[in-house]
């Protein structure tokens, strides 16, 4: 999880109270939050240094104390000393939720955001707004620096989802264009140098830049750079990269326009009403934005960025039945309006109660009721929740019968084995002599490596592989499996869905099939299957296949009540080839879930 580093004193001046270590740790984990380190800027440098201390622990002769919080990944209103504050205010009941508006300004007179269609090839949405008589300190102008790095870490998966820029507007003006064009047409003076760079020229400058190399990849194999110019064509930025030395904010900006590009519109809008929610404190008309309209070239237009609230229902049963505790309607409003949600209760007609939420902006994080009923536990109090015991221990049929089905095979003398669930296609398919028909495996979309971009379809290929990789093993060599395999099923909300396999391998001097074909019949017979002939559906029958895995003629299917539940048969010499085995092996595969 992120770690905000923020001053004790500033952080204890701006919650207007002063805790020992152990209170504040105590406040951390009421809210939800930890206290990870306490440490000073000259401890942090020793440290980097490598440099021996004289006294190990923190003296005041280190300068500022600097705490160390832990915040949820998802919690990106808790990046900043700003946003603890005031989150640790109203959670202490000392300050009402802030209600964030927009300025109050006609359309015409807003400022504008032109989109150029070339942008749709590179980064194709921006969204910006205006913090209007903004007043930083040092210490606040760090902080927002701070906070754009924190974001810039997390959300936006480091600049690739979303970019912010940040620019002193009174050295602009507006309207403003979004565009991409050709590097060697984009020419302007980048953030901290005094000379002009083409951007073609800035991509090789920067690859020696420890801080910004690591973002060039994003855009510099594109025929054209993404870029933001004013009316008077001045170079606001170069997204994702840098921003021009020309509009860069100081300690003496009153009035600060925010632009954020990006390949992903909701993180976009997350990111931008992170940024002007919590540095809106600083401004004049405290907690008010000024919006600006974004044009894109097919006359669409948005005004960004969007404060509204959104409302949420959730009944209360539902919240007090999922913690274990049985609360009024009452106390569940007062403990969500201290973690920042606005809520009421209302009854319904047949007198069950709901909670309405009113969810702000700065609580990207909430977007389910299982959401608003932890920050009721959170509220509440973990330590408070009493223990109970399960009703019930119980174990999954499923799992009863696998249980069953393993001792049952492991007293046959069969190694128990365990293999991936993610394989390569080609184990999947074409080593098994199976054809890729695009409808029953489940593709990774970014697989890590090609040995794991799907879904096994079968066990047989895990089984195989840890054949070939254990040739010199003494013969003969027996082993299975019970796992699961994935197919693609458009009747489930997931597109997907799990069964449960048994597989068994029989690799030796001969094939084995009758030990394979005997270990069948001594599954059907613990699972009380009598065999049966032919078309009879009360019990189980073989007849003859065709899978392409096995040999010709030696090869069955499965065949309960009436269901085709899997095969055996001696594994096809091809596939032993495939797979870099040279004794013959024979391999048994069930569905179990078909006997529940």
């Amino acid at each position: 999880m992120p770690t905000v580093s923020v001053g004790r004193d500033r952080l204890f001046s701006a919650l207007g109270k002063s805790y020992s270590r152990e209170e504040f740790e105590d406040l951390c984990f009421k809210f939800g939050i930890e206290l990870d380190d306490v440490t000073t800027e000259k401890a942090i440098i020793r440290k980097e240094r490598h440099l021996n201390e004289e006294d190990g622990g923190v003296g005041d002769d280190d300068g500022e104390i600097i705490y160390k919080i832990e915040v949820p990944a998802n919690r990106y209103d808790l990046l900043c000393l700003e946003g603890i504050a005031q989150a640790l205010r109203v959670f202490n009941e000392e300050q009402q939720t802030p209600t964030y508006t927009l300025a109050s300004i006609p359309k015409d007179s807003m400022l504008k955001m032109h989109v150029k269609p070339q942008t749709s090839s590179i980064r194709p949405f921006v969204v910006c707004a205006v913090l209007r008589d903004i007043t930083f300190d040092e210490a606040s102008y760090n902080s927002f620096i701070d906070l754009q790095d924190k974001l810039h870490q997390n959300i936006c998966r480091r600049r690739t989802l979303v970019a912010i820029g940040t620019h002193d507007l009174d050295t602009l003006q507006g309207p403003f264009t979004y565009e991409a064009l050709h590097p060697k047409s984009i020419n302007f003076v980048p953030l901290k140098q005094e000379k002009s760079f083409r951007a073609d020229e800035l991509m090789e400058f920067y690859k020696s830049d420890m801080k910004l190399k690591k973002f060039l990849q994003i855009i510099e194999n594109s025929p054209v750079f993404p870029v933001i110019h004013d009316s008077k064509r001045t170079v606001l930025s170069l997204p994702p990269i840098i921003n021009g030395a020309h509009s860069a904010i100081t300690l003496k900006t009153k009035n600060v326009f925010i632009e954020c590009t990006a390949t992903d519109l909701t993180k976009a809008n997350i990111v931008l009403n992170t940024m002007v929610t919590i540095f809106s404190a600083y401004c004049q008309r405290k907690f008010e934005v000024e919006p600006v309209e974004v044009i894109y070239s097919d006359g669409r237009s948005f005004i960004y960025p969007d404060l509204s609230v959104y409302n949420m229902e959730v009944p209360l049963s539902y919240i007090t039945g999922s913690i274990g505790v049985s609360l009024e309607a009452e106390k569940v409003t007062s403990l969500l309006n201290r973690m920042q949600l606005r809520a009421e209760h209302s009854v319904l007609d047949d007198n069950k109660c709901n909670i309405n939420v009113s969810v702000p902006p700065t609580r990207s994080d909430i977007l389910h009721p299982c959401d608003v009923m932890e920050d009721v536990a959170i509220a509440y109090g973990y330590n408070d929740i009493p223990k109970r015991r399960l009703p019930s221990m119980k174990p999954l049929p499923l799992n009863q019968l696998e249980d069953l089905i393993r001792a049952e095979i492991a007293m046959n003398g069969f190694t128990e084995v365990l293999t991936w669930i993610l394989c390569s296609n080609r184990e999947n398919f074409a080593l098994l002599n199976r054809e890729d028909d695009r409808s029953s495996a489940v593709i990774i979309g970014n697989p890590r490596s090609s040995d794991f971009e799907a879904v096994r379809t079968s066990l047989m290929p895990g089984a195989l592989k840890i054949i070939g990789h254990n040739k010199d093993h003494p013969k003969p060599i027996k082993i299975f499996e019970v796992g699961d395999v994935a197919f693609l099923d458009d009747s489930k909300d997931v597109g997907a869905t799990n069964r449960r396999h048994l597989a068994a391998l029989y690799c030796g001097t001969n094939s084995g099939f009758e030990l394979i074909h005997s270990l069948l019949d001594r599954i059907m017979e613990v699972l009380g299957t009598p065999f049966v002939p032919i078309g009879d559906n009360t019990g189980y029958y073989i007849q003859r296949s065709d899978a392409p895995e096995f040999l010709p003629g030696r090869q069955a299917s499965i065949i309960y009540k009436g269901k085709h539940i899997g095969d055996f048969g001696i594994v096809h010499p091809q596939v032993l080839n495939n797979f870099v085995i040279t004794d013959p092996c024979s391999f048994l595969e069930i569905d179990i879930e078909h006997f529940l």
